[in-house]
C-alpha cells in the first residue's frame, strides 16, 4: 500500500465539504472520487466545481471500489446514520467536528468503531495540527509549565442573521446541537482541555442577545475547574461586531502561554530554553490570519489536509488516527455539560451520567 492513492468521497456540500475538498486536492497520494447530498443541484455544482462525480445515493457510494475515505460533512446531528453506514461497509471515516450533537449518537458511533475490523475513524478538529499547536503540546508535556494556574478559551466571533438563514439546521437544538459553543466554540474547547487536561465541573450561563430567530445560544460565559485544580473560563460569542481573533491562554506558576488563532502573543518560561526565541519569531503576531471571525470561509483547508494525511498514515501503518472517536467525544461531553449548567443555574460534574 506504500504508492497508493487514497480515494476520498464527501457527503454534503456546505461551506465545511468546499475545505475537504480543497484539503484533498492538495495531498499528493489522495484524490477525490465524487460528492453526496440530498440536493441534487447542490452536488452537480460542487462536482463541477472539484472535478468529481455525483453519487446518488450512499448505497452507490458505498459500492464503489476505489472508494477508501468518507468525509461526513452534514449537518452536526445527521452524522450518526451515515457514519454508521460507512464502518459497517469497512470505509474509514473524517467526521467533521462535533464527532455527533449529544452522547448517546457519539457512543453509539464509538461502539461501531470499536467492534469493526479495521476501520478508522477520525473526527476534525484540525488546529492540532498546526506547528504552534504542537509546539505548545510539547511544551506542556514537558512539564514546562510548572503547576497550572488558569486555563481559559475566547471565540468572540461575528455571525449576521443571513448565516443562520443560509440553512435550515442551523441554529436548531436537533442538528446544529447548540449555537455558537457547539458549533463555532468546540474546536477552543477541543484544545483547551488537550492542553490543561480532564475538566472536573463547569457552571454556566448562556443566552441569546442579537439572533432571536434561533433555538440556540449565540453566546456563552462559563467558568471550568480542571481536574489538577486549576480554574479558567470559556466565552463565546456569534452575536458581537466586528468580532475578534479566537484567543486561548495557558498559564502556570513556571509559565504562559497567550495564542491568537495560530499565533503567540506570550510565550514566557521561567527556564529559557535555545529554541524559545525563535518559537516567539515563526509565530509572532504580524502573521495573523483571517480565521473565521466574520466568515467561515476564511478559515483555511491546511489543517484539514494535515489532518487527512494523518488519517491515511494511521491506516498505512495500523495505528489510531490523532484524533478518533473516543477523542472526538471529549469535547462535546464538555459542552453538553455547560449546557446542562446553564438550564439548572448549577454547577456540573464530569464525566456526565
Amino acid at each position: 500500500m506504500k504508492n497508493k492513492k487514497f480515494g476520498f468521497a464527501i457527503i454534503g456540500t456546505g461551506a465545511v465539504a468546499s475545505i475537504h475538498a480543497q484539503a484533498i486536492l492538495a495531498i499528493e497520494n489522495a484524490y477525490l472520487l465524487g460528492v453526496l447530498s440530498k440536493t441534487k443541484q447542490k452536488a452537480l455544482t460542487f462536482a463541477e466545481k472539484y472535478n468529481c462525480s455525483v453519487f446518488n445515493s450512499i448505497e452507490e457510494l458505498l459500492e464503489i471500489k476505489e472508494l477508501d475515505i468518507v468525509c461526513i460533512c452534514t449537518p452536526s446531528g445527521a452524522h450518526l446514520d451515515p457514519a454508521i453506514q460507512c464502518i459497517r461497509a469497512g470505509k474509514h471515516c473524517l467526521i467533521e467536528k462535533p464527532l455527533e450533537v449529544n452522547l448517546e449518537k457519539c457512543d453509539a458511533i464509538i461502539r461501531e468503531a470499536d467492534k469493526s475490523k479495521g476501520v478508522k475513524v477520525a473526527v476534525v478538529f484540525h488546529n492540532r495540527f498546526y506547528k504552534v499547536s504542537k509546539d505548545l503540546k510539547s511544551a506542556v508535556d514537558a512539564d514546562r509549565f510548572g503547576k497550572f494556574v488558569l486555563g481559559s478559551a475566547y471565540v468572540k466571533w461575528s455571525r449576521d442573521e443571513k448565516y443562520y438563514e443560509s440553512a435550515e439546521w442551523r441554529g436548531t437544538w436537533e442538528l446544529d446541537g447548540g449555537g455558537a459553543l457547539m458549533n463555532q466554540a468546540i474546536h477552543s474547547v477541543d484544545m483547551l482541555q488537550w492542553y490543561m487536561g480532564p475538566i472536573e465541573s463547569v457552571q454556566a450561563i448562556t443566552g441569546n442577545i442579537r439572533h432571536k430567530n434561533i433555538e440556540v445560544e449565540d453566546t456563552v460565559v462559563a467558568m471550568v475547574q480542571f481536574k489538577n485544580g486549576a480554574l479558567g473560563t470559556i466565552e463565546c460569542s456569534t452575536a458581537v461586531f466586528p468580532g475578534s481573533y479566537k484567543r486561548l491562554e495557558i498559564m502556570g506558576t513556571k509559565g504562559s502561554v497567550v495564542m491568537e488563532e495560530n499565533n503567540i502573543l506570550q510565550w514566557q518560561f521561567d527556564s529559557e530554553l535555545t529554541n524559545d526565541s525563535s518559537i516567539r519569531e515563526n509565530h509572532s503576531a504580524n502573521q495573523l490570519s483571517k480565521g473565521g471571525v466574520s466568515n467561515p470561509m476564511d478559515i483555511s483547508y491546511f489543517g484539514h489536509k494535515e489532518q487527512m494525511e494523518d488519517l491515511i498514515q494511521a491506516i498505512l501503518l495500523d495505528r489510531k488516527p490523532l484524533i478518533d472517536a473516543h477523542e472526538g467525544r471529549k469535547s462535546v461531553e464538555i459542552v453538553r455539560a455547560i449546557y446542562k449548567s446553564a438550564k439548572s443555574g448549577e454547577k456540573v460534574t464530569l464525566p456526565l451520567s
